[in-house]
């Protein structure tokens, strides 16, 4: 555990800032062909990919609550299960993945939709890894 002299605001802001990292790393650059192409099938084949697309999710905020907050290491049990089930929402073709033309917008909202999801579960662990690190 990395001991922090930090006030909350700042620890608010420093996770704020990790977890933004963490979110664009995991959801573009680590987020392979494989995982992108297969996670929106309508048959059980998705289970794989999408479950190493929300694994790479959940593995860094394992990383950020074990360097600050190694009591609350379960969050990345809620990251993994909350990305996997919004991201399934989102790519099956039988829910909102029927919205798949970038052309309109029931797409984009779904997308942003996807995208608050995620921000919310981050907002989330960073609230829980404050009030772990402040008592």
């Amino acid at each position: 555990m990395i001991q922090l002299d930090l006030t909350q605001l700042e620890l608010c802001f420093l996770l704020f800032i990790a977890f933004q990292i963490k979110h664009f790393l995991a959801d573009f650059p680590l987020q392979v062909s494989y995982m992108i192409f297969h996670k929106t099938s309508a048959k059980w084949d998705f289970f794989v990919p999408l479950m190493l697309h929300s694994l790479v999710h959940s593995s860094f905020t394992l990383i950020i609550t074990l360097l600050v907050a190694p009591q609350v290491w379960w969050l990345f049990i809620v990251d993994t299960v909350v990305h996997f089930t919004m991201d399934r929402l989102k790519s099956n073709p039988h829910y909102l993945g029927r919205y798949n033309d970038i052309t309109k917008g029931p797409f984009w909202w779904c997308l942003g939709f996807d995208q608050m999801v995620h921000h919310l579960t981050d907002i989330f662990s960073v609230w829980i890894i404050v009030h772990a690190v402040g008592g």
